[in-house]
């Protein structure tokens, strides 16, 4: 944490000669919170070997940035209705799953729906989704979800 308030001290000190920044708060996360009446779990994940959160909403969770997800995570992604998950390309990275790896976690999960987010422009978006199982989709600007 003081590290990202010595890099990013202008959004943390008020200092708005850039314009147009928001002021934020920082707040540790050390278990699952309420924003808004709606429950957030944080989800242990790894990013390369840097730990890291994704978060679950209800029967929603969100993890981009993942390289792999331990195992004592798995609990707390059960029973999910939709997973928006890293894929960030056809072949293996250091710091992200690759699609095969993201549709072998879907599988792992049973996911309802899952969409593909954090992917490379080498994933033609149309060809990619053709070889997908239909209930996976890569995710595009504007997506909107109802759940």
């Amino acid at each position: 944490m003081n590290e990202i308030h010595r890099k990013f001290k202008y959004i943390f000190d008020g200092d708005y000669r850039y314009g147009g920044l928001a002021r934020l708060d920082s707040h540790l996360i050390d278990g699952p919170f309420e924003v808004e009446g709606l429950r957030i779990v944080p989800v242990p994940v790894l990013h390369g070997n840097l730990p890291i959160l994704g978060f679950r909403i209800d029967g929603v969770a969100y993890l981009t940035d993942v390289s792999e997800i331990p195992e004592s995570s798995y609990s707390l992604l059960q029973g999910l209705e939709v997973l928006i998950l890293d894929a960030l390309r056809p072949r293996p990275h250091p710091t992200h799953l690759s699609v095969e790896q993201a549709l072998n976690v879907m599988e792992r999960l049973k996911v309802r729906r899952g969409y593909c987010t954090h992917i490379a422009h080498d994933l033609g978006h149309e060809e990619t989704n053709a070889r997908l199982p239909a209930h996976v989709r890569l995710a595009y600007d504007g997506l909107q979800l109802e759940v």
